[in-house]
Parts: structure tokens; sequence; C-alpha cells
């Protein structure tokens, strides 16, 4: 498993042909030819497990993030080689693994880490072999994430960390996590938290699952005790957490904005593709108010993909995505409660109630995940203050406490 012969000097066309041959090379028969008959089939022919196996010749290949360096996993290409390798892929559905990794924690490697940083931890990103989360909500800080209590003591060279994070996706699988931590409770709040990078294999960390109304333990809460984390594993200045973590911030709200958003997607459910799909399945798509309904829903999707297009150029061309990033995300949590209610509506009886025993429903399990649409990446109510502050110039909400210790401050 080697990586692409290609590099920023290569033209377009002979970029396509490479990743073209590769597909033909690397990409299994059964998945080729599933994908040659419809966009969802190859999910159908490839087990969860197949896919992570083969995954590590994808990251080797350097075609997981095609315009980061060759030095960080990528290939160096330029944005329009990168959609053109894009456009060859995404037949094949080759969706990426380590989400969190490649985009929250990448985002503020590139943003504020060193350049040895960078090649120690982005290329084990790209091929998935160290898997990350984000440790910054805690019981007393979620919306109010600055008045976070995890604390950090400095320890020669290292730090110790103690405290507790929740509502941590997919900790239980993570090798390493984004930490924010309180280095200096005499500061106000947004100020003495500092950005590490905590290993999560070690002494003093235990996690625990959090089960979910679907089943599932995507959440986890970790309890750090005496956490050691070297000071070389620290993103920024001392102090500076809070404005490194912005970086990160904006990236989460902008991977969970759904449709183009170039991160995990929809978290919760089908698209609105899918409602055409089940309306004809189940007979109803010449019903004018199905149709209606569907296409007003998918005409809004394609509006936020277009929105997250604009800050994904935004992110390609080295600018903070900020306020926009804010945009998608309460749209998206809307819109794709809005799409999963009308895929159970359409698919019917059958979506409500299933035999015992049976797995269930895609659609209800849709349903049932797209409820935390509202809370991920930040709040819904949260996301409208961004935008009410930094986008029309509304006032700042009155804060009684505001430059006072963080020591001082009362918290829940």
């Amino acid at each position: 498993m080697t990586r692409l012969a290609i590099d920023a000097r290569t033209p377009v066309a002979d970029a396509v042909a490479a990743v073209t041959a590769w597909v033909g090379r690397t990409v299994p028969d059964s998945w080729r030819a599933a994908a040659a008959t419809g966009p969802d089939a190859v999910r159908s022919v490839r087990p969860a497990e197949d896919y992570r196996a083969w995954y590590q010749a994808f990251g080797a290949s350097g075609l997981v993030a095609p315009t980061w360096l060759p030095e960080h996993g990528g290939l160096g290409v330029t944005r329009d080689v990168a959609a053109a390798i894009e456009a060859v892929l995404s037949p094949f559905k080759l969706y990426r693994l380590n989400p969190l990794g490649l985009n929250n924690a990448a985002a503020a490697l590139f943003a504020h880490g060193t350049e040895e940083q960078r090649r120690r931890f982005l290329p084990p990103i790209v091929t998935n072999a160290e898997r990350w989360c984000q440790l910054f909500s805690e019981p007393g800080a979620g919306s109010d994430l600055a008045s976070l209590a995890t604390r950090a003591t400095r320890d020669g060279d290292d730090w110790l960390v103690t405290g507790q994070k929740v509502w941590t996706t997919w900790a239980n699988e993570a090798d390493f996590g984004m930490l924010l931590a309180r280095t200096d409770p005499g500061q106000p709040k947004h100020k003495g938290i500092t950005y590490f990078l905590l290993d999560l294999h070690q002494p003093g960390v235990e996690i625990r699952p959090l089960r979910q109304i679907t089943g599932e333990a995507e959440f986890n809460e970790v309890f750090l005790d005496c956490a050691r984390v070297p000071d070389a594993h620290r993103l920024g200045e001392v102090g500076d957490g809070w404005r490194v973590s912005a970086s990160t911030l904006s990236s989460e709200r902008q991977m969970v904005s759904g449709a183009g958003s170039g991160g995990i997607g929809r978290l919760g459910g089908s698209g609105a593709d899918r409602l055409i799909a089940a309306a004809r399945e189940h007979g109803v798509w010449d019903d004018p108010r199905i149709r209606d309904r569907v296409a007003a829903l998918w005409a809004e999707e394609q509006i936020r993909g277009w929105t997250n297009a604009r800050v994904r150029a935004e992110l390609a061309a080295g600018q903070s995505p900020g306020a926009a990033a804010s945009i998608g995300k309460v749209h998206q949590a809307s819109l794709n409660q809005r799409i999963q209610d009308a895929l159970v509506d359409i698919v019917g009886a059958s979506a409500l109630a299933w035999d015992d025993g049976e797995p269930m429903p895609r659609e209800v399990s849709g349903l049932l995940r797209s409820l935390a649409n509202s809370i991920e990446g930040g709040t819904t109510e949260v996301n409208k203050n961004v935008l009410g502050e930094r986008v029309l110039g509304l006032p700042r909400e009155p804060d009684p406490w505001k430059g006072r210790p963080w020591r001082e401050v009362p918290r829940s």
C-alpha cells in the first residue's frame, strides 16, 4: 500500500486517470459492481468491519485528505484537483473514518499546532490508526463551556489533569482526546484555559458509556484522575485554550451541518433523496401533498449544501468560518428533524412497530437520533446567540460576572 504519485503539479486529467486506476486496483470488485447500480447499493454489500479493514489502503493512498501535504498524510494537491478526485471516488461511498480527528483535531493542529505536532498527529488521523474524541463539555459546563472546572496542574514537563467530561462522542473507541482544562482559576473564565492532546490509554482515565434511546452508546462520560499529558502535547500557549478551541468548535459546527459539510454528514437518518425513493416504494409519490412536502425539504437541503460549500471554501482558503458555521448548524438541526419526521410519515405503520427480535427500522433510529441535532455542536440556542451577536450585530446579553476571576463566579 503506497501513496499515489500525485502532487501539486499534477494536471487534473492525469490525477483523474491515476485515481481511476487506483479504484480499479484497490476497491473490491463487489463494491464497484454495486456502485454501478445505484447510490445506496454499495453499503448493502459492504459490512462495516470489512470497510474498516480495507480502510488502511485508502489512508495510505493520500486520498482521504488530498489537499494536506504528504508529510501530513495527504497529497498536497490543489482544490481543483481534490474536487476532481472526489468526483471519481463519490460513486463508491468511501466515507472517512475518524471524523473528529479529520475535522476537529486537524483544524486546531493546522491553526495553532507546531509543525512537529502536525507531523506527529495528522498522518495517524488520516489512516485511522489513532482515533479521536473531544473532551470539552462537562456536567456543569455545557452551553456555557467556558465555565469548565477540569483542572490541569504543572508537574515538571507534564501536566496532571483531574475532572469529568460528559457527552463525549466515541470516547470508548478513541485513542486521543482534544482536552480543555483550567490551568489558572484566578483568571476570568474565558482565560486561564489551556488546550491539550490527551492520550486516553493510561491510568487515571475511566470511560463510561451513556446509553441512548436508540440502544446505542456513542456518547460517554470520561473521568480523569491525575491523568498525565506532556507539555509537548499542549496546543497553543498556556491560558490561551479558549482561542485555540474556536478552530475546533467552528469545525465541529461545520461537520454537523449536514449536506455538503465535508464531515460526517447527517447525524441521524437519511437525506431528502431518501424521501423521494421511500414515497415511490410506498406508493404515495402521486399524492400532491407528499410531493409538495418532499420538494420543499429537498430544496432546503440543497440550499444548506451551498451554504456549507461557502464555509468549506473559506476553510480551504485558510480563513476561519466563524459565525458562518453556526448558520448551517442551526438550519441543519431543524431540517434534519423535519426530514426524519416526513420519512416516518411516508413509510407508515411499519416505521412505528416491528416484530420482537427484529432490529429497529432505519427510519425509526434516524428519527430518534435526529433529536440530538439540536444539542450537538453547540445547542441551537447558543448558536442563535452567536448569529445574533456576530452577524446581526445585536447587543450581548448582560453578564454581571464578566471579567471576574473564575473561582469567584457561581457555577451549577
